[in-house]
């Protein structure tokens, strides 16, 4: 989410960690949020097989934090033409007790990305 700019930018496709159960939910938590276009507080380079109102908030756990061109979360923030993915993103839970304002910002994602590369960086580096 980009508070400055009130819009929610793409960070990751989803389609793992869901049970059955989770799967018959979401059809019908999200059909009736379901849209002819793409909502106006959306911003994506992505097209999706349905747009959705962005009402919910989903809980994703992934293996790190990847450079990606398709994505528009920190898009051109870490490196020009690229934006900030989510690497095998899972699903964790739904987040009811969250407004989709209260997800991880677009600033967050960016620092959690630094302070990632900072530890790579660290673990590389020659030993003298």
């Amino acid at each position: 989410y980009d508070p400055e700019k009130d819009v929610f930018k793409t960070v990751c496709k989803v389609g793992t960690g869901f049970t059955d159960q989770d799967l018959a939910e979401m059809n019908k938590m999200l059909q009736p949020l379901i849209i002819r276009h793409r909502h106006p507080r959306v911003v994506s380079d992505i097209e999706p097989d349905v747009w959705i109102v962005p009402q919910l908030v989903m809980e994703v756990i992934g293996a790190e934090l990847t450079l990606s061109p398709l994505h528009t979360c920190c898009k051109d923030a870490a490196r020009q033409g690229a934006g900030i993915s989510i690497r095998f993103p899972r699903f964790i839970r739904w987040r009811m007790d969250k407004k989709p304002e209260d997800a991880t910002t677009e600033k967050e994602l960016l620092e959690m990305y630094i302070r990632q590369m900072k530890k790579i960086e660290e673990t590389e580096a020659p030993t003298p």
